[in-house]
């Protein structure tokens, strides 16, 4: 056929692009997002192991009291952005959590944690600290451990109780001496009326709460003998009776039948009863506080940089305190009432956690293991999440 020869025809100009190679829409992106990670990712020039504070001794006493000194950030004495009602508040919250200190916090603040558990054994046998269970254990970065509290703050706080009698605090002061070591004592030296002091005011609790993981608070009622019963077969040998959960599994369980073959073997529910567990009121106010903490300063991180969960110590720190700048200039705009950002009250870290410094909760998360320090040469330290 002869070719169009139509002179009305528009004809289009070659295109300056088209001696090009093309490329895919899909090459283009990866290209695009291997730049990206070059860019966004910080160098790593090796880890941080330890957040040692300097001109602090490495004693665990001296730590201890480095961790409670700097806990808290002191409330703005103008353009707090609080009333008094909740300057108030702030104070009186502080004031009645208890004097703990994680044990991942004291390891994270250590140099060795081999010296520091070594010293620890030997204050604990002295009586001049004590380790105390806390619930929650084997959550990943949520979960708390153990606690550390010096023993004259925890008798500061007995001291200081309006509503346990003296005798009664003697009696609980002899008990923690004779068993320096033991997370429960005995509670055959007092009375029912004394154990209900001591348990109403937050000083003693039962065993199962401290035993028990945060997971099996929710748990169905009615449950508890079953899941003894059933995790029972997994640790003991087959065809014994121990793998049938033992003599009085069936009484236990809420079963019926003769309960004079096995009333010699049972335990006793007078018996468990004279064994509680130490504590110290306000426990549940601390818990709530620093997991709250970890996890919120983890959500932060992973906000920062979704992709590798890392950034600097700067950028971290200025998420942490609500984008309030804490400068010289800064603070004399406040104190001038020239400020026109955010006052720091309205932030999450007075709202939510009463002013609970950075630095405090960075070593939280670094000593339970969910956030790690490295250093990037150029731009300082920076911090991962695991």
């Amino acid at each position: 056929m002869p070719k169009d020869t139509n002179p009305l025809r528009r004809r289009s100009p070659a295109s300056p692009f088209s001696a090009f190679q093309r490329k895919k829409p899909g090459s283009r992106k990866s290209s695009l997002a291997e730049k990206e990670d070059a860019a966004v990712r910080l160098e790593d020039n090796g880890s941080i192991c330890s957040l040692a504070p300097r001109r602090i001794p490495q004693d665990v006493v001296s730590l201890l009291r480095h961790i409670q000194s700097y806990q808290w950030q002191t409330i703005p004495e103008r353009a707090a952005g609080m009333n008094s009602d909740r300057i108030g508040e702030v104070l009186r919250y502080r004031t009645a959590l208890p004097p703990v200190v994680s044990l991942a916090h004291l390891h994270a603040l250590s140099r060795s944690s081999t010296q520091t558990e070594r010293e620890m054994a030997r204050l604990v046998a002295l009586g001049v600290v004590r380790k105390v269970t806390i619930p929650g254990r084997g959550k990943g970065g949520a979960a708390v451990g153990d606690g550390v509290v010096i023993m004259q703050d925890w008798k500061d706080r007995l001291r200081t109780e309006d509503g346990v009698s003296d005798e009664v605090k003697e009696k609980y002061s002899t008990l923690m001496n004779v068993h320096p070591t033991s997370p429960t004592v005995p509670t055959s030296s007092l009375t029912r009326d004394e154990v209900r002091q001591l348990t109403t005011h937050g000083f003693l609790t039962s065993p199962s709460a401290l035993s028990s993981s945060l997971s099996d608070l929710f748990a169905a009622p009615g449950t508890s003998s079953l899941l003894n019963i059933s995790s029972a077969g997994t640790k003991a040998p087959t065809g014994s009776m121990a793998a049938i959960g033992g003599l009085g599994a069936v009484h236990e369980s809420g079963g019926g039948g003769s309960t004079l073959a096995t009333r010699d073997n049972r335990p006793s529910h007078d018996k468990l009863s004279q064994e509680m567990s130490l504590a110290l009121p306000g426990m549940g106010a601390y818990l709530k506080l620093l997991t709250e903490a970890r996890l919120d300063l983890l959500h932060q991180l992973r906000n920062i940089s979704p992709r590798f969960k890392e950034a600097t110590l700067d950028t971290l720190k200025e998420k942490w305190e609500g984008n309030v700048l804490g400068d010289a200039a800064s603070t004399a705009k406040r104190a001038r009432g020239e400020w026109s950002g955010v006052l720091p009250g309205k932030t999450k870290k007075w709202r939510d956690f009463y002013g609970l410094e950075f630095e405090w909760v960075l070593a939280e998360c670094v000593g339970s293991g969910a956030m790690e320090l490295f250093d990037t040469g150029a731009v300082g330290t920076a911090v991962r999440a695991r």
